[in-house]
């Protein structure tokens, strides 16, 4: 079984939420789920990420879990076992941070077989696996409501794009941003990074750093700006 797994906060702490994808052996997404954590900081949402993976997996078929967490990767893979041997400390001595989530999911990762695969997040070209649940985690960060195919979601979240449509690196938002989450109106037909989590006016929400573009009656999602509702 092909997975992967992904976390957001808007704010690091701030809202957050966590998503999972699960694929067939094709790498096809059969199923997906996200939901709403409050206020959190994005460890929390990456390991509350895996854990609710693993806690909705079959442990007797073997897992492949695909992260853009390096950090939710190296708590369980390479830390744990330290930590477990220090009595849950860090080799600063210091109480290990998340504990009750990372002893979680040390139970659920024992007597099965998983193997984690890191992979960069927002990739031209990236994992779409990792994309989708990138997606998910974010618009429920946003939203703070449950989203999925286990509360009767029948569509796939929609990716924003990793790269402007000008081909290379979207601007970057500048500080003192206007109403409607933005900085700056970019010239036309180009796009930009939100500062601020909003609405499009197709009614779905856009998360802070998403790609948006300026609409006839607003900011959102560039596949919109020409749409007509």
């Amino acid at each position: 079984m092909i997975a992967a797994c992904d976390g957001a906060s808007k704010g690091n702490p701030g809202p957050a939420a966590w998503a999972w994808v699960v694929a067939d052996a094709e790498g096809n997404p059969v199923r997906w789920e996200a939901g709403p954590l409050g206020t959190a900081t994005n460890n929390v949402a990456e390991l509350t990420a895996l854990r609710s993976l693993l806690e909705s997996t079959d442990p007797a078929v073997p897992l492949e879990v695909r992260m853009d967490s390096q950090y939710a990767m190296n708590a369980v893979t390479k830390w744990l076992p330290g930590w477990k041997r220090n009595g849950w400390k860090t080799s600063g001595g210091k109480p290990v941070a998340n504990q009750e989530l990372v002893v979680r999911i040390d139970a659920l990762l024992s007597g099965r077989t998983v193997r984690f695969q890191y992979v960069p997040a927002h990739q031209v070209d990236g994992d779409p696996l990792n994309a989708l649940a990138d997606q998910a985690a974010s618009e429920a960060a946003v939203t703070q409501v449950a989203a999925g195919t286990v509360h009767g979601a029948t569509a796939l979240p929609v990716p924003a794009p990793a790269r402007s449509a000008r081909g290379g690196p979207a601007p970057k938002a500048k500080q003192g941003a206007a109403s409607g989450g933005t900085a700056r109106t970019p010239r036309t037909g180009g796009t930009i990074r939100a500062k601020f989590a909003g609405r499009c006016r197709c009614g779905k929400p856009y998360a802070a750093k998403d790609t948006i573009a300026k609409n006839p009656d607003g900011w959102g999602h560039p596949e919109c700006r020409t749409a007509t509702v």
